[in-house]
């Protein structure tokens, strides 16, 4: 009991902090169906884009993040081993100041590809304010990079930790930032047709045409810090 109470204690004095409790399911989370795709200590799960099997020196796990090291110069987006079509994906991430990184969804690994940007679609990962990426109007924190700029802007201070989720169902694609629906958008009409043939992706064949893929935690070149990285099939 003793225990107990010191330990609720810490907490709300902020000694105990959420990464302690971070890279668990609750027991609604197991019911609903949800899966961890990160275990807090391990890069198990996980691959370099098109190098199965390999992991870049410069991500690592330490106190339940996984973490990048730009002094390592040895990255690459770190990709998941296992393909998904229709779920409800979430990550915390946090960035460094005026960093810059993304998580690339649908992704299709394939020799004829140089990056996992050249097939899946990306929830942007910023520092809006300080990364010159902030200035374009589709390239802030919670935007569809490129594509469509958030409805409203609900990313936390450099430093601090955000939710994002993205949900992937039959067409349908949704991302949400700390709560909040930032983008809906269909993925399988004439609009996203549009919309591609008006971004940078353009020239990209192989862009936004599949609806099921990997996930990418993409290599920047800026410190960056994902945890809590959990999946649904719907």
């Amino acid at each position: 009991m003793k225990k107990f109470i010191l330990t609720c204690s810490l907490i709300a004095m902020g000694i105990v902090t959420l990464a302690q409790k971070a890279n668990t399911l609750t027991s609604k989370e197991k019911k609903e169906g949800y899966q961890l795709l990160f275990d807090g200590t391990t890069l198990k799960g996980w691959h370099a884009y098109n190098k199965p099997g390999t992991i870049g020196t410069s991500w690592s796990v330490t106190d339940g993040e996984i973490g990048f090291d730009v002094t390592k110069k040895d990255g690459g987006d770190l990709t998941t081993d296992q393909e998904f079509e229709n779920y409800d994906f979430s990550v915390d991430w946090k960035i460094s100041p005026k960093g810059n990184s993304g998580i690339i969804f649908n992704v299709t690994e394939d020799p004829k590809y140089h990056s996992s940007y050249n097939t899946g679609p990306e929830m942007q990962v910023l520092d809006s304010d300080g990364h010159p990426d902030g200035k374009i109007f589709n390239h802030r924190a919670g935007d569809l990079y490129d594509l469509i700029h958030s409805s409203k802007e609900t990313a936390k201070p450099v430093g601090e930790w955000n939710t994002a989720r993205i949900v992937n169902n039959r067409g349908l694609l949704q991302l949400y930032l700390n709560g909040e629906k930032v983008v809906e958008t269909r993925y399988d009409d004439e609009n996203w047709k549009k919309m591609i043939a008006g971004s940078k992706f353009k020239n990209m064949p192989g862009f936004g045409v599949n609806m099921k893929g990997r996930i990418s935690l993409q290599d920047h070149g800026n410190p960056v810090w994902f945890r809590n990285i959990k999946i649904k099939k719907l």
